[in-house]
């Protein structure tokens, strides 16, 4: 009988070993009809949630069951396409642009004119929502899909979203720099920015079908969100100073220069120990899959970077405040992790208040000479508690002077509190990134782990003379909200931005020439008792311009000069370097996406056909993305142009 019964056992293994599902993985490339990868499409087994995301040069992998015959593939402005599953196992999937999808466009923060305007949004953004990068983001240990319900609650939303009713998205009003005569104004002074949250967060309205509010993109930030190929600095300086001059793609009396600081880069693992402290806002309204779920997924990724002489504590704020996770050892990843899944969205937001528990964990756990950072997580909504600006601005500016720093990561649509948000930052000598997808995260937190929060360089400031014999006039592109007194350039108790390890910082000065006729500069009256006539000192004839900068080391509170001459050169465009051109594609596309009255010549194909000129060494594919956002910009105002959609005015914040 034992015979028997051990007999059947061992038949009923062989039949289920024989029955039960076996998985295989399936990889591919997804690319436009161009050829160029797709970032961020939305791969999933078809009828099932189980799904993935392109990566940044557009591959997949994804594991299904022997039942799956197919995979969906999708992404805005493109039409779905099916792949009928084989034998084999990788697959290269071509998607077609979707020429009925962007019919219907709202254009926002382009002019004046107001009118109601009757746009049946709905079924445009439902398929644009269900393509959307990162369209699948994870929750625990599960992995979910936009719901039919979320995407239908979104288009409706959507449809609202700029008639004033319901968008309560904030953005300062930007007024751009204009060109000055050298010879009234030689100095230029201004605070160097390293931020990205701009361009991540126009990348977000152009992928949803949306051309961005005006006040939404700050061309400094579009800029650097990309790294430059720049030398290492030598010797003891923690960056070195690169400069660059040829003529102006946009307009051809005028000349463009280049000012690039390249950060030291520190290995992982020489940086030093990490106190950090997640304060993540779990208020009712992050209570959506792009909001707390990718908080959820974009943290998982930081902790993955985390050694065992890092910390890591955890503050939650709704209605009142809350230490979810005391300080843990950065080895303890699953302790970590489990936190983070545990996080559910509710209530109203106490932020001041969560600040403050914040502050106080990361001074109990103070690590002397290392790095100290709170890291806010927030779609910026503070509106119960201690939510005064000044307020807030104090205590971070107290506790900065302290030595632990504060970064915000924005989140989320509808109600994103840009300007707030960056103040924030400023204020608390930490970034400003907006994560729009789990692509996103893994730039600021994989990537760039150390120059997001590794700072090698505090309150760095640049001063640009020029020399009126050589230039007339000039006007530096964005850093409008970083402009200084020239009086604050030599004032070490005046703030100013931080270098990360790594960290490439651009900017960009657009120069008239002297001896040339030009309707940019205003004439005023002459002065009656002031010499009109430049002076110059001898030897310094051949110089345009003379950049000047300061910096203090991460612990100290006395700044160190550096100083670096600016000589003739007549160099033609196409002859530059490739860190030049795509500067310049990326600045020009930023004034026509605000449509300035700088933009002189400026159009989509010239941004597209300079930036396809400099995608040389694009490893991680940031700038082939680029040239695809570019394309659908285009579209977005060529459909606007075409149907006749009014014009409706960006709401600005407060």
């Amino acid at each position: 009988m034992k015979k028997i019964f051990f007999a059947g056992i061992l038949f009923a293994l062989i039949g289920f070993a024989f029955t039960a599902k076996t998985n295989r993985t399936i990889t591919g490339t997804i690319q436009d009809e161009k050829g160029i990868p797709v970032v961020g499409a939305s791969v999933v087994a078809k009828g099932t949630k189980n799904g993935v995301v392109s990566d940044i040069n557009g591959k997949f992998s994804i594991v299904v069951d022997d039942k799956t015959k197919a995979l969906e593939v999708s992404y805005v402005g493109y039409k779905t396409t099916v792949i009928k599953l084989s034998d084999k196992s990788d697959y290269t999937v071509v998607l077609k642009a979707n020429t009925t999808a962007l019919n219907e466009v709202v254009v926002v923060g382009y002019g004046a004119e107001t009118a109601d305007v009757a746009l049946n949004a709905a079924p445009v953004m439902s398929q644009q929502l269900a393509g959307r990068a990162a369209g699948v983001y994870m929750r625990g240990r599960k992995s979910l899909r936009y719901s039919a319900s979320y995407m239908q609650k979104k288009a409706y939303d959507k449809s609202w979203r700029y008639n004033g009713n319901f968008n309560t998205e904030g953005y300062d009003h930007i007024v751009e720099n204009p060109f000055l005569k050298a010879g009234d104004n030689p100095l230029s002074t201004f605070s160097i920015d390293v931020d990205a949250a701009s361009y991540a967060n126009v990348r977000r309205f152009i992928n949803d079908g949306q051309l961005p509010p005006a006040g939404a993109v700050r061309i400094e930030e579009m800029i650097n969100y990309f790294s430059y190929n720049y030398p290492q600095p030598q010797g003891d300086a923690p960056f070195s100073i690169n400069t660059e001059v040829a003529n102006c793609p946009w307009n051809a009396q005028h000349q463009l220069v280049l000012i690039g600081l390249q950060g030291k880069k520190i290995s992982t693992q020489n940086l030093p120990a990490s106190n950090l402290v997640f304060l993540i806002d779990v208020s009712g309204s992050m209570n959506e899959p792009d909001k707390l779920s990718l908080v959820q997924s974009s943290l998982k990724l930081l902790v993955g970077q985390l050694r065992p002489q890092d910390k890591v504590a955890l503050v939650v704020y709704a209605g009142n405040a809350g230490l979810v996770l005391p300080s843990t050892s950065g080895d303890e990843k699953m302790k970590i992790k489990d936190a983070i899944d545990a996080l559910e969205a509710g209530g109203s937001t106490a932020g001041g208040a969560g600040i403050q528990l914040a502050y106080a964990t990361a001074k109990k756990n103070f690590i002397r000479g290392g790095n100290n950072r709170v890291i806010l997580c927030t779609d910026g909504d503070f509106n119960v508690g201690q939510s005064s600006e000044d307020e807030l601005q104090t205590l971070i500016e107290q506790e900065r002077s302290s030595g632990i720093f504060l970064s915000v990561l924005g989140f989320g649509t509808g109600n994103y509190q840009d300007s707030k948000m960056q103040l924030l930052a400023d204020k608390g000598n930490g970034n400003h990134n907006y994560i729009d997808n789990l692509s996103e995260a893994r730039r600021v937190f994989v990537n760039e782990f150390g120059g997001t929060l590794f700072t090698i360089a505090k309150d760095v400031k640049l001063q640009i003379e020029f020399n009126p014999k050589k230039i007339q006039g000039y006007r530096l592109i964005g850093y409008e909200n970083r402009l200084l007194n020239k009086e604050d350039f030599n004032d070490d108790k005046k703030d100013a931005g931080e270098l990360g390890s790594g960290h490439t910082v651009t900017a960009l000065y657009e120069v008239i020439p002297a001896g040339i006729k030009d309707t940019m500069l205003k004439e005023a009256d002459a002065l009656r008792y002031q010499k009109t006539k430049p002076l110059s000192q001898p030897g310094f004839n051949d110089e345009v311009m003379n950049i000047k900068l300061r910096y203090k080391k991460p612990d100290g509170d006395k700044s160190i000069l550096m100083e670096h001459p600016l000589k003739e050169e007549n160099i033609a465009f196409h002859s530059t370097s490739n860190n030049f051109r795509f500067a310049a594609s990326v600045a020009e596309f930023g004034m026509l996406l605000r449509n300035s009255e700088y933009k002189g010549s400026a159009d989509f194909l010239s941004v597209k056909n300079i930036a396809a000129s400099a995608v040389d060494n694009d490893e991680d594919g940031y700038r082939k993305e680029f040239i695809q956002l570019v394309d659908r910009a285009s579209t977005l105002r060529d459909k606007a142009m075409v149907n006749k959609v009014k014009v409706i005015p960006a709401q600005q914040s407060r």
